[in-house]
């Protein structure tokens, strides 16, 4: 993978385009992108885009400065390498599987031209240089060196241009405004692979200098003079700048994870991104060269395989653009102010607290250039009483950057302290804080009515009573009947009276608990306390097939003649799965005792049928009752509740 800005030939359009623009000014951003994996990245800074190439998706995604899409070029068979022209108006993109060159208006993102490099070249890798459009192409050992002369009348394609050299792979180009007349090639599949510097000013490439470095190169950038260039890979911790006159090492840049990808700005300022294991960051920018400390960037939390790590300069090199995941994980930072130390701010509070009592607060903050004892800090704390922060003034920073800081909070329940550096010209600024969980009194909450039951559909008053708080005074009233088919709802919500009661009026057509809640405030904690009540059901029994009734023994009595077979009829709440007992006694002996019981579906409209059958003896005090019992007639949402009995007798 390659990253490349506007070449520095194109440094007045694009001072132009900005101009013309008004660039904003935009903070660091970190976006998700459509792309399943980036193969080359390309930054436009005449329209302010980032182009890249997705080779899985056969795409183009056109990004602006901030990270938003823009546009897309599709149907572009595994697009791999870009390239712009000077100016900013074009890019090339090579198109593998359709074996040639594409040339695509960077303003209108429509093609303007292609260029057919021949049938099986699949190329690959492109470089632009001296009006020629370089370009790797092949498979493996297939692989060669081949241009398109744009400088013509009709651009022409050569082919086999690589001089003697056998390329394990299409080789990745490199060529610099800044050095005309030459053109860097990596073989960089094999161990073996050598950096091959081209001398290309009679159009046909010449081999200058080769030499082996390790191969396995993973990227590499040109410096804006074309005079040397920084290699990432191969090993863990080689990013290596070597002279292209002779190829000797001129320095190395210390990464501590193997290099993935390689950026320069304008000024010569080096990024790299590293395959980060999540404790070291992830890009690096060597402000100060390589023997300078480097500003370092964590992204990411770990280096993900795929298009991994790229890293891109604006033109301008005021801000570098990274690409880290792949697939749905692909995401795309842009980074304002790469060249400023990053510091890292910690803050420590105790995980607990007593509301006015003292605690402390510990923290530290570090930087790859270390700030002084005295750099200030500004603290805020945020609670219940002050939800948008309440400043506590400034804290300096101590030697070793660690800072340390009292508070007594006023408010409980969880505070926020927030501490933060403004940064200075050479540091970004940093914000952290941590919370800690202040206790509050437990306020006084209760609802009467617990345990009592009453009839089916009688509006019973719960009243909520609400001890001592601080400012919050709201009560809410729940009920919650019985029954997974009936939901818990708000009866009522409002601030206690005088004597700290709020009251609610409930329909008992079910048990039901009843719940006041108290949110809490600054200094009482939140509580909710509850009570059940039970309803009883509707019951009610008829009898029928008697040919008169009596008072007697203290009761009206249905006669029936011992022929004739009594209809008991029960009319009850209904519930799904309902059932009722039929309890029928005797009296004898002096006593009422029970000779039979039953239970009997409810219909659908709550009623139960039941005729008494078999030998009927005669001139027996008999009854009847029909009754609910909880759980046993068939479910649990209302309280055992029985009917009246009703009296019978058989005669002859």
């Amino acid at each position: 993978m390659r990253i490349r800005t506007l070449p520095a030939a194109a440094a007045l359009a694009a001072m132009i385009g900005s101009m013309a623009l008004a660039a904003p000014s935009y903070a660091d951003t970190d976006r998700s992108i459509p792309v399943w994996n980036v193969d080359d990245t390309v930054v436009d800074g005449l329209h302010q885009q980032v182009f890249l190439s997705d080779s899985y998706k056969s795409q183009i995604v056109v990004t602006d400065y901030a990270g938003q899409v823009v546009g897309t070029v599709s149907g572009l068979g595994q697009v791999r390498d870009l390239e712009l022209s000077p100016d900013g108006g074009t890019l090339y993109a090579a198109v593998q599987e359709a074996d040639k060159i594409v040339a695509i208006d960077t303003g209108t993102l429509r093609q303007t031209a292609e260029y057919p490099t021949g049938a099986g070249t699949a190329p690959s890798r492109l470089a632009l240089a001296d009006g020629r459009l370089w370009f790797g192409y092949g498979d493996q050992w297939d692989s060669g060196l081949g241009v398109v002369d744009l400088t013509a009348g009709t651009p022409a394609v050569t082919l086999g241009l690589d001089d003697g050299h056998d390329f394990s792979s299409p080789p990745r180009l490199y060529a610099a405004p800044g050095n005309p007349g030459t053109l860097l090639a990596l073989d960089a599949n094999i161990s073996s692979g050598p950096i091959v510097v081209y001398d290309i000013s009679s159009g046909t490439p010449k081999i200058r200098v080769s030499a082996e470095k390790g191969g396995s190169y993973a990227d590499a950038a040109l410096t804006p003079d074309g005079q040397d260039v920084v290699v990432a890979g191969p090993g863990t911790r080689a990013l290596t700048e070597y002279r292209l006159s002779d190829l000797s090492e001129v320095r190395t840049y210390p990464v501590p994870d193997s290099p993935k990808a390689v950026s320069i700005a304008p000024d010569g300022t080096v990024a790299a991104t590293v395959a980060d294991t999540g404790s070291d960051g992830d890009t690096y920018v060597f402000t100060g060269g390589a023997d300078g400390t480097p500003s370092v960037r964590d992204l990411s939390p770990a280096f993900t395989p795929g298009g991994g790590h790229s890293i891109s300069w604006t033109p301008d090199g005021g801000a570098l653009f990274a690409q880290t995941g792949y697939d749905t994980s692909t995401r795309l930072h842009r980074v304002d102010e790469p060249r400023r130390y990053a510091p890292v701010l910690t803050v420590n509070a105790p995980s607990t607290g007593t509301r006015t009592k003292t605690l402390t607060v510990t923290g530290k903050l570090t930087a790859g250039v270390a700030l002084p004892a005295g750099t200030p800090l500004k603290v805020t704390r945020t609670d219940l009483d002050s939800p948008n922060g309440k400043s506590l003034g400034t804290r300096t920073l101590g030697t070793g950057g660690t800072f340390s800081f009292t508070d007594a909070p006023p408010a409980g329940s969880k505070v926020t302290y927030t501490v933060t550096y403004a940064g200075d010209a050479t540091h970004t600024s940093a914000t952290a804080s941590d919370s800690v969980q202040v206790s509050r009194a437990t306020p006084s909450l209760s609802v009467d009515n617990n345990g009592k039951v009453y009839a089916y559909g009688k509006d019973v008053r719960f009243t909520a009573h609400l001890g001592s708080t601080y400012k919050n005074r709201t009560v809410e009233i729940w009920a919650d009947p019985y029954g997974a088919d009936k939901p818990n709802k708000l009866v009522k919500s409002g601030t206690v009276d005088s004597h700290g009661n709020l009251s609610a009026v409930v329909d008992m057509k079910r048990d039901t608990k009843v719940t006041a809640k108290f949110a809490g405030d600054s200094h009482y904690q939140p509580r909710s306390v509850s009570s059940t009540a039970g309803a009883e059901v509707r019951v009610s029994t008829s009898v029928s097939g008697h040919y008169k009734t009596k008072y007697t023994s203290g009761h009206t009595y249905y006669y029936f003649h011992k022929s004739k077979d009594p209809l008991f009829t029960t009319d009850m709440t209904y519930y799904r799965g309902r059932k009722q007992r039929l309890e029928i006694d005797v009296y004898a002996d002096g006593r009422w005792q029970r000779v039979g019981a039953q239970y009997f579906a409810l219909g659908t409209d709550g009623v139960s049928r039941v005729h008494l059958t078999g030998t009927h003896s005669t001139g027996w005090r008999t009854r009847v009752r029909s009754s609910y019992y909880n759980f046993s007639s068939g479910d649990n949402v209302n309280s055992t509740t029985h009917g009246a009995w009703k009296y019978y007798i058989f005669t002859s």
